[in-house]
């Protein structure tokens, strides 16, 4: 059942717990790094902190507009948030399989100007449709409050992990990079699972 938009539930931090753990999954800001690196390495360390702090803005702003706009979408295209949550959930469990099996995203671009970093940094590699998926569904099933606590602490995260991206890198290599991605791409596959199997007991119950 839907819950009202600007509702806080009893279990708050349950909630919210749950939608930011998903959205940073999906996001998977460590496993960016590597292309983060590549995008911006012949940029000078200020230009390249402008960059992250674009990236970031970037991606809120993204998010937040599908989050807000989510309610309306379902209206003129007649659908409702649990056909929304299969579909997401196969969406999902595809990005998923990408990742498992190719340790990364398909669209890396090739461009090492400043602007690469929104395309395709900021989307479609973080609000990309896993992640759009991610908030539509989190403001469909918790609410305004939660979804917009989750974008604002896995944006917050996403933005230190790039800003102090060299120094992580350097700490992970990039065979522990790909591992980190890797498993990130399970908990990315079981959250797909669990909003298939709630939305398809919804559909059919």
């Amino acid at each position: 059942m839907m819950v009202e938009l600007l509702s806080v539930p009893d279990d708050f931090i349950q909630h919210m717990l749950r939608s930011t753990i998903a959205l940073l999954v999906v996001l998977d800001p460590l496993g960016i790094v590597p292309i983060f690196i590549a995008l911006t390495q012949k940029l000078e360390k200020v230009r390249r902190t402008e960059v992250s702090k674009t990236v970031v803005i970037t991606s809120a702003g993204l998010l937040f507009a599908f989050a807000l706009a989510g309610t309306q979408i379902f209206t003129v295209f007649g659908i409702t948030v649990y056909s929304f949550m299969v579909a997401g959930g196969v969406l999902l469990f595809i990005v998923a399989i990408e990742l498992l099996t190719g340790g990364g995203w398909r669209f890396m671009g090739t461009d090492t100007s400043a602007e690469a970093g929104v395309v395709p940094l900021a989307f479609p590699l973080l609000a990309g449709p896993g992640a759009i998926t991610a908030v539509i569904i989190s403001l469909e099933t918790t609410g305004l409050i939660v979804t917009a606590f989750s974008i604002l602490i896995a944006i917050g995260t996403t933005y230190l992990v790039l800003r102090y991206a060299d120094k992580i890198y350097r700490i992970l290599g990039k065979r522990g990079s790909l591992i980190v991605t890797r498993v990130f791409a399970v908990f990315v596959a079981a959250i797909a699972v669990q909003y298939i199997v709630e939305g398809a007991k919804e559909l059919f119950a």
